[in-house]
């Protein structure tokens, strides 16, 4: 009940007074830093920096492991996070509060048991992680390493992520729009994941990270990096999956973005 009363009084992007806005400098510093953001016409470049806006309002950032936050890092996050909302709405983003921010890789302690009930332990090295209706966690360095249009984004990972938990576990199905027919959405990237993992299989090298290839949840994110970094790339590797997720982000990244995976000319 408090988030739909939340919801009820947040203002819409284009309703915020000039003055709430990230301060223009602020901006233009963060919007530079980021190659992934070429290409923006004026209106939408101005919507991310309100979309921005209502997440640093919103969410609450906290330091872990010794680092300082400052605006810098906050704005950077906020940035890059909100670019796969832009065509979409501030509101699915609810259902959650925290960003939790490391300096670099954080660790985390795992647990499961085998096929004879054992129970293994082990420690794994992370750089960034999301809970359902949970914080997400980031590496700082990470973040900073994200956005280049090289392949890699730990924020839009972990952000679609957060999509696709919005309807359970993250699976590679997050809720569609009406017009997004569920069938060819489940075909289309069972296909693609299929034939990754075929090609690893027979120990060829691939172009997409084969760290797509461990479960469906993780071949949305690791395709959504991609899709905003190097859209070339999917619509070579994978045009049926890019055109999925053009209709689900309501973007087309390949239109304002040049080319410029070596593969690709």
């Amino acid at each position: 009940m408090l988030s739909f009363f939340r919801r009820l009084r947040r203002p819409k992007p284009d309703q915020l007074p000039e003055q709430t806005l990230i301060a223009a400098p602020l901006w233009a510093e963060a919007v530079a830093a980021l190659p992934i953001l070429d290409g923006l016409d004026p209106g939408k470049a101005e919507r991310l920096r309100r979309l921005a806006t209502l997440f640093l309002r919103d969410k609450i950032f906290e330091a872990a492991g010794g680092l300082v936050l400052d605006d810098t890092i906050r704005v950077r996050i906020a940035a890059l996070a909100c670019l796969p909302i832009l065509g979409l709405d501030y509101d699915w983003y609810d259902g959650w509060r925290t960003v939790v921010v490391y300096p670099g890789e954080f660790v985390r302690p795992r647990s499961a048991f085998d096929d004879i009930g054992i129970m293994h332990e082990w420690e794994e090295v992370l750089t960034g992680e999301s809970w359902e209706r949970g914080p997400v966690v980031l590496s700082w360095a990470d973040v900073k390493a994200s956005g280049q249009r090289d392949g890699y984004n730990v924020v839009i990972h972990e952000m679609a992520h957060k999509l696709d938990m919005l309807n359970g576990l993250p699976d590679g199905f997050p809720p569609l729009p009406e017009d997004l027919d569920r069938r060819a959405w489940t075909e289309r990237f069972t296909a693609a994941f299929d034939h990754l993992n075929e090609r690893l299989d027979r120990d060829e090298s691939t172009a997409i990270d084969p760290y797509a290839a461990e479960e469906p949840g993780e071949f949305f994110a690791v395709l959504s990096e991609y899709f905003f970094e190097l859209p070339h790339l999917v619509m070579t590797e994978y045009p049926a999956v890019y055109g999925l997720l053009a209709a689900f982000y309501r973007q087309d990244p390949a239109g304002r973005l040049p080319s410029c995976h070596p593969s690709l000319g």
